[in-house]
């Protein structure tokens, strides 16, 4: 992360795929409704807890040592609710994630310079688990909604991670002769697949996982009893899929059903379609739907949300503008690289975070009498 403003390298893409605005069906209106500075440390991450009904306004961030938890309220209030310091003053945090117990009490489980991963039990406040494995910083952590006790954590040590949050067990490593190699800068789990994955890094590439062949592995590591450290945690070396339809870094993917949204450092998002051969791993065709210009957006580790029902999506720029689909969201004030925005469940507000230590909230008052 020493470089993150340094900027990328512009390149033509050499196919010729639909441009898109971005647009949705139903204009949506936002405006401003609260600035909060947090501190002077660049702020990373952001995210509201899609898991839990309860929680559908309560968000967190993270930046330099620090982990804080926030509440939405009426009339644009931002509510603070918790907040962690890392016992290490040099800690610098890039990621999080909202994961969830056995029980059913919020976790908060973030990563960063130290590639050390602090699981805090927001329920009881207090940390819960700390996960010790990677070999450098991470970059992105990401929970399995449709087992919300599974994260992945994506690492500058090339490999992904898959973790049980309620165990503290390291379950799979996808890493070999078959992965990413540079840094990998983001991670998503299939919204309806529980064994798919997607991932891409520095190496211009997005790969696809699959862990079906390893599901005993997963279903062993809620009934192990004896100590984390002797699970036998298996290697995935090989995808099932690799594909290059970026030219440099991708910093951020999503899946959106069966397609797959990337973004790289050459101002723009990608909508596409991997054709994956099963029965030749590794291989398959790309269909480019459609990609989305996103002007100023040519620094990395600048990433993009959903709403849960994926019917808008956001993304901050390096001028500190947020685009969501084609209408623009921007404040005079609002002048710092926007690292990573973070959607409501029914995308009525929208939160960014920025290179300045500033959390800036955005609410839709289309349908607002006032």
């Amino acid at each position: 992360m020493e470089d993150e403003g340094k900027k990328g390298k512009t390149f033509g893409l050499g196919c010729e795929p639909v441009v898109g605005s971005l647009a949705p069906a139903k204009k949506k209106e936002y405006r401003i409704t609260n600035r909060l500075q947090e501190g002077q440390r660049p702020i990373y991450a952001v995210a509201f807890n899609f898991l839990d009904s309860r929680y559908l306004n309560v968000f967190v961030t993270v930046g330099g040592n620090r982990i804080t938890v926030y509440q939405c309220l009426e009339g644009g209030v931002i509510s603070v609710l918790q907040s962690y310091v890392d016992e290490d003053k040099d800690e610098a945090f890039y990621a999080v994630s909202w994961a969830c117990s056995d029980e059913g009490s919020p976790f908060i489980v973030a990563g960063g310079s130290k590639g050390i991963i602090r699981v805090i039990d927001a329920g009881r406040e207090s940390i819960y688990r700390s996960f010790i494995g990677h070999g450098n910083c991470i970059n992105e952590v990401r929970t399995q909604t449709l087992k919300p006790a599974l994260v992945i954590s994506a690492s500058r040590d090339e490999s992904l991670r898959l973790w049980n949050t309620q165990t503290g067990i390291c379950i799979l490593i996808f890493a070999g002769a078959g992965g990413h190699r540079n840094e990998i800068l983001s991670v998503d789990f299939h919204p309806s697949d529980i064994y798919r994955i997607c991932s891409c890094g520095m190496d211009t590439t997005v790969k696809i996982w699959s862990i079906k062949d390893f599901w005993t592995y997963v279903e062993k590591s809620f009934t192990w009893t004896d100590l984390p450290s002797k699970f036998p945690t298996k290697f995935v070396q090989h995808p099932v899929y690799t594909a290059s339809v970026h030219v440099n870094y991708v910093d951020c993917t999503r899946w959106l059903g069966d397609f797959i949204l990337s973004k790289s450092v050459d101002d723009e998002i990608m909508l596409w379609e991997p054709k994956v051969k099963e029965e030749i791993t590794g291989t398959g065709a790309v269909d480019v739907l459609q990609k989305y210009p996103i002007p100023a957006c040519d620094i990395w580790f600048i990433k993009f949300s959903c709403d849960f029902h994926f019917n808008i999506a956001t993304v901050g720029n390096r001028t500190g503008k947020i685009y969501v689909w084609e209408l623009q969201l921007s404040h005079p004030e609002s002048n710092s690289p926007i690292r990573q925005t973070a959607t409501s469940f029914d995308g009525s507000t929208i939160l960014s975070c920025t290179e300045d230590g500033t959390i800036w909230r955005w609410d839709d008052v289309s349908n607002s009498s006032t």
